[in-house]
C-alpha cells in the first residue's frame, strides 16, 4: 500500500479498512449461520455439508409430516409429505419417490425424513396398483409433484421450479420415465431400476443410478449398466453400484444411499455446490460400493 505523508489520513485509511473487514467478517457469520444461504445462491439451504452431516440420520432440519388418502388424490394413490418445519429458510425443493413392483409406500418410507431433515419436501407415495408398470410409475411420480405444488397443504413451501423424482425397482424404472417426460426435472434418482426400455436419449434431467452387485431381480447387466450407458453422454449423469447388496437393498436405512441422494439432490435441485466435493471426484470402491462411473466435474 501506497504511504501518505499525513498521519491523520493513514490513521482514517486504517479504521475504514478496520470498518470494512468488521463488515465483512459480520456478514460471513450470517452468510453461515443457521438456515442462512449464500446471497450468489437464493437456493441454497442449510449450513456448509460434511461428511458426517450427509451421512447423519437425520440432517439439520426439524421435519413434520401429513398422510394424504388415495381417496384425495387422483393420478397416484396417495402417500405420505414430509416437509421441513420452519419457514424462515423460504420454499424449498421437492422429490415425489415410488416404490416397486408389489411394494407399499412403507417399502420407501425412510427416505422420507432422512432427506427431508437436509431440506427438501419429500413425497413419498401408494402407487394405485402395486402392479403398476415402470410408464405407469412415472405418470404417477408426476401426479405426485402436481399435487404437491398444486393442491397439497404444503404448496407454500415449495418451489415448483426445483423438482426431482426417485424410485425403487419399478418405481426407479418408473423415475426413468417421468425424466423423460418432464425435462424440467432437476433430478433423478432410480435405485435399482427394472425397466424392459433401455435406451433413454431423450433424458434432459442429471440422473444418478444405484445398482447392486448382488441384485437378481433386475440384474445391473441387463438393467441400471445399460441405463446408465444409454444415457445422453453429455448429461450430467452417475452410477454407483453398491457392494455385497441385493435388490432390496434400497427398501431400508442405508447410509450410502442416503449419503449420495443428498448430495446429487442438493448439486441439482438446490444448485449448491458445496455437495460437489462428495460426488467429484467420484467415490473409491469400498465395503459399500462397488464401483462408480460418472462425468466429473458436472456441469449443470
Amino acid at each position: 500500500m501506497q504511504q501518505h505523508p499525513h498521519t491523520s489520513r493513514r490513521r482514517t485509511g486504517r479504521l475504514a479498512g478496520l470498518t470494512a473487514a468488521l463488515a465483512a467478517v459480520v456478514g460471513l457469520s450470517t452468510l453461515t449461520g443457521p438456515g442462512a444461504h449464500a446471497a450468489d445462491n437464493p437456493y441454497e439451504r442449510g449450513p456448509a455439508p460434511t461428511e458426517s452431516s450427509i451421512e447423519a440420520l437425520r440432517g439439520p432440519y426439524a421435519v413434520s409430516q401429513t398422510s394424504v388418502s388415495r381417496l384425495a388424490v387422483t393420478g397416484f394413490g396417495g402417500g405420505t409429505i414430509y416437509y421441513p418445519t420452519t419457514t424462515a429458510d423460504g420454499t424449498f425443493g421437492a422429490i415425489a419417490v415410488s416404490p416397486g413392483y408389489t411394494a407399499l409406500e412403507s417399502s420407501i418410507s425412510w427416505l422420507g425424513p432422512r432427506l427431508a431433515s437436509q431440506g427438501f419436501v419429500v413425497f413419498t407415495i401408494d402407487t394405485n396398483t402395486t402392479l403398476d408398470q415402470p410408464d405407469s410409475r412415472g405418470d404417477q411420480l408426476l401426479a405426485a409433484l402436481d399435487y404437491l405444488t398444486q393442491r397439497s397443504s404444503v404448496r407454500n413451501r415449495v418451489d415448483s421450479s426445483r423438482l426431482g423424482v426417485m424410485g425403487h425397482s419399478m418405481g426407479g424404472g418408473g423415475s426413468l420415465e417421468a425424466a423423460k417426460d418432464r425435462p424440467s426435472l432437476q433430478a433423478a434418482i432410480p435405485l435399482t431400476p427394472w425397466n424392459l426400455d433401455k435406451t433413454w436419449p431423450e433424458v434432459r434431467t442429471p440422473t444418478l443410478i444405484f445398482g447392486a452387485d448382488g441384485d437378481t431381480i433386475a440384474p445391473v447387466s441387463s438393467h441400471a449398466e445399460p441405463f446408465y450407458n444409454n444415457l445422453p453422454s453429455s448429461l450430467d449423469r452417475a452410477y454407483l453400484e453398491l457392494n455385497n447388496a441385493t435388490h432390496f437393498t434400497p427398501n431400508s436405512s442405508n447410509t450410502t444411499i442416503a449419503k449420495y441422494s443428498i448430495s446429487w439432490l442438493k448439486r441439482f435441485i438446490d444448485n449448491d455446490t458445496r455437495y460437489e466435493q462428495f460426488l467429484c471426484p467420484l467415490p473409491r470402491p469400498s465395503l459399500t460400493i462397488e464401483e462408480s462411473r460418472g462425468n466429473c466435474p458436472h456441469t449443470s
